[in-house]
């Protein structure tokens, strides 16, 4: 394998059998070496190969000023939460998870710690994605004797979230989290009762609200469908809900000057209806 560029001495990118840029990691194998020199395959620690051309530049930045074992690190965290969720990833999550995960690294050591103020509402609405937050931060204590603060799980778990949302774009997960946090308060003290977060019908809509969150952020209008009949219905049919969901109405509107169509009324006023059911039943 011949080096096309290097990073600097434990980085390089190659191009494969197509052309196609890869990032290789290892230790010294750059080493007084430059373009169009070899590198054998058994010094390759890692591989990295991303999709997104923006994604592969800046991670080509980024891994020269991060070391190589932070790299590889953050790297096994994604491979981790990977394996849980299930889901794809954005290859943008090479980039903001490493960072941060360095970042906090450094930071800690340091003797500099961050407050997350949404903590406890990121353990409630990403809950699989904390775990993986606790286990990396066990895994840091293990790999390096630094001991970070649970905040610093709960930004991991926003990463993993947010790599989640698009395959496009990366979205401001803070804000949407935020927002989550206030329609479910309107919710909780509307009908004054504590919700049963194991429930499924708690799951499905905070499942809903995320996206709502996303599309309020991002000023996307849900599709109007010609519902205006069903709408009416559910209006009648479960009034203490609907009645919640004018409140959400007001509250976004005012706050984000954004307006709930018909349709995201009648979504929202049926998840309420089932959650609130569920718990006072």
């Amino acid at each position: 394998m011949k080096i096309w560029k290097a990073l600097n001495n434990n980085v390089a990118v190659v191009l494969d059998e197509k052309g196609q840029e890869k990032i290789v990691m290892g230790k010294g194998i750059c080493f007084k070496k430059g373009a169009g020199d070899s590198i054998s395959d058994d010094s390759i620690d890692k591989t990295f190969s991303l999709s997104g051309a923006e994604a592969n530049s800046k991670f080509q930045v980024l891994i020269q000023d991060v070391p190589m074992e932070h790299i590889a690190l953050g790297e096994e965290i994604i491979a981790e939460a990977k394996t849980r969720l299930g889901n794809k990833m954005n290859d943008m999550i090479y980039i903001s998870l490493i960072d941060h995960v360095h970042t906090s690294i450094v930071r800690c050591q340091d003797g500099i710690t961050v407050k997350n103020m949404l903590l406890w509402d990121i353990r409630r609405f990403y809950r699989e994605e904390y775990q993986v937050g606790l286990w990396a931060l066990a895994l840091i204590r293990e790999r390096f004797g630094v001991a970070l603060p649970e905040d610093e799980a709960g930004f991991i778990a926003l990463h993993l979230a947010n790599a989640q949302m698009d395959e496009e774009k990366m979205h401001n997960m803070y804000e949407i989290t935020h927002i989550m946090q206030e329609v479910l308060n309107i919710v909780k003290y509307h009908f004054n009762i504590p919700f049963n977060e194991d429930d499924v019908y708690y799951y499905r809509f905070v499942t809903h609200l995320k996206f709502f969150a996303k599309r309020l952020t991002e000023k996307k209008l849900y599709e109007e469908d010609d519902s205006d009949d069903l709408w009416s219905v559910i209006r009648k049919k479960y009034p203490d809900a609907f009645c919640c969901v004018e409140k959400v109405t007001g509250f976004v509107e005012k706050k984000y000057q954004y307006s709930l169509s018909k349709d995201e009324q009648l979504y929202l006023t049926i998840h309420i209806e089932r959650v609130v059911n569920k718990t006072v039943r």
